[in-house]
Order: C-alpha cells, then sequence, then structure tokens
C-alpha cells in the first residue's frame, strides 16, 4: 500500500510539473508581439476603380475626390481613424436591381480602411462610400469579397466601384478605370517584436540589403494580390526583383501576423496603415 502511494504521489507530482510547464509554455508564446518597421519600402496612391462602361460616374466620382479633399471631408473622416474622432459604421442596404443603388466591392479585412463591426461596414473607404453614394442620390450596396476579385467584379460589371485601399496598377486598368488619387500609402515590413535587426534601418535600401540577404529557409507572408505580394514574389511593373525567402500569401493581413507570432513564417510585408492597426490590435490580445 505504502508503494503504490509512493507511486501515486510521484504521478500526480509529475503531472502538476507537466501542468506548470505547459503553462508557462502557453504563458511564454501568448507575449510575443509583432512591431512595425518604420520605414517606407515603396511610394504608391490608392484610387477607386470604376466600371469602364460608366465614364459618366468616373467623372462624378473624380470630382467628388476633389471636392472631400477641398472641404475638409477626407480630413476629417481620416481624422476617426487616424486621430481622436470616432468612427462612423456603415450600413449595406440588398441589392435590388429595381432600385437606384451605387454597388461597391471591398475586402472588410483592411483595417482601417474597411473592415467590420457587426454587420456594420467601418473605415475610411466604407464613409467615403457612403459620402458617395450620399451625393449621388444612391443607395449604397457594399459587396465583401476576396481582395483578388475585388476588381475583377467591377470588371465583369457586377459592382459599380471598387473601394479597397487600391493601388493604381497598370495590370489593374485592365479591369477597372481609375479615379484621381486619394491616398499616398507605403508597405512596411512587421517583425517579432524581439528582433532588432531592423532597428538601425533608416531608409528602404538599408531595409532592402538585409532582405535581400535572407536565403529560402526563411518564409515571408504578405496578403494575396496585393503590392506586398508583388513586393516579395517580383514584379516588372513596380521594378520589383522578388526575395529569395520561401513566400506564402493570406486571405488578409491580420493571418499573416496571427502566423508570425506563431512561428510559422519570419517576416511580413503589408501597406502601412493596415500594418499599424493589426500589429497594434493583435498585441493587445496578447
Amino acid at each position: 500500500m505504502k508503494l503504490k502511494k509512493l507511486v501515486a504521489i510521484t504521478l500526480s507530482a509529475v503531472m502538476c510539473m507537466a501542468a506548470l510547464t505547459g503553462c508557462g509554455g502557453k504563458s511564454d508564446s501568448a507575449k510575443k508581439t509583432a512591431k512595425v518597421i518604420e520605414v517606407d519600402l515603396t511610394d504608391e496612391q490608392y484610387a477607386f476603380g470604376v466600371d469602364k462602361d460608366q465614364p459618366d460616374l468616373l467623372k462624378e466620382v473624380n470630382q467628388f475626390v476633389k471636392d472631400m479633399k477641398s472641404d475638409g471631408t477626407f480630413d476629417e473622416i481620416c481624422n476617426r481613424y487616424f486621430g481622436d474622432g470616432t468612427p462612423v459604421p456603415v450600413k449595406s442596404a440588398a441589392y435590388d436591381e429595381s432600385k437606384d443603388q451605387l454597388v461597391v466591392a471591398t475586402n472588410a479585412a483592411f483595417e482601417p480602411f474597411e473592415y467590420m463591426d457587426g454587420e456594420n461596414y467601418v473605415g475610411i473607404d466604407m464613409e467615403i462610400a457612403k459620402a458617395l453614394a450620399d451625393k449621388l442620390g444612391k443607395e449604397l450596396v457594399i459587396q465583401n469579397m476576396d481582395f483578388d476579385a475585388v476588381c475583377l467584379s467591377v470588371g465583369q460589371h457586377k459592382c459599380d466601384v471598387a473601394m479597397a485601399g487600391l493601388t493604381i496598377k497598370p495590370d489593374r486598368e485592365e479591369y477597372v478605370a481609375f479615379s484621381d488619387p486619394y491616398y499616398s500609402a507605403s508597405q512596411k515590413l512587421i517583425t517579432l517584436s524581439t528582433d532588432t535587426e531592423f532597428d538601425a534601418c533608416k531608409t528602404a535600401d538599408d531595409v532592402n540589403k538585409i532582405l535581400e540577404a535572407k536565403g529560402s529557409d526563411l518564409k515571408i507572408g504578405f496578403q494575396n494580390g496585393t503590392t506586398g505580394q508583388f513586393y516579395c514574389e517580383g514584379d516588372d511593373d513596380w521594378g520589383f526583383p522578388g526575395l529569395k525567402m520561401e513566400s506564402k500569401g493570406y486571405k488578409n493581413g491580420s493571418l499573416a501576423v496571427q502566423d508570425l507570432l506563431n512561428g510559422n513564417i519570419n517576416y511580413v510585408i503589408i501597406d502601412s496603415a493596415p500594418a499599424e492597426s493589426i500589429t497594434s490590435s493583435i498585441n493587445k490580445m496578447q
């Protein structure tokens, strides 16, 4: 009996130690955070992609862009996401061919430009979409889809306008007519907070020099269809030579950053504003 008790006590102690070790492991993992390297890797312009068969709508969109930038509307909207303002949720009506509607294609996983809050759409582009629809006297319909499908849906005349943090790019002009630009953007690198290799970098060349030296044993993530993908894999239009690292695409930037924290990839490259929003949100949950 004494031997059985001793064995039982020993096993119990081992299980307790294992449990404590396991808890400690989870705690260490949970403390992993990410950071954005504050160096612009690209110089881009966002614009709206309009149905090529609607030249009058393109003119109206361009006039709207000009007006909202001159009358302070654009700054007011941006302040709700980059300043001390409060975002205004936007509701989408149901699509109805019998109604006079503005149908907007987006990918609502690109905070702070477009994302979801329950059933509502939120973000800079979404508030602009609502203001544009109101200006045109139309009911707003928002169709959420994968980023790769946004321009295609407009090119197929299923939607009127693409509003999804779209960088002006020649191959996208096959599907849409771009409006005048409304926002200057760039790509930025995200690393683990404990990674100090890029801390002294001041220019894109500084960052590129380090990235280009990395081999195929490392992995870099991006959101599918975005400039981040072109940067990592190479693109003639942009003049990006591509990186030697293994590239991995994700449906959205949040999934890429989470995989970075999970240890499945080493770096992430996504647009600057989403990079800041995503890392801030995910770090708060750690």
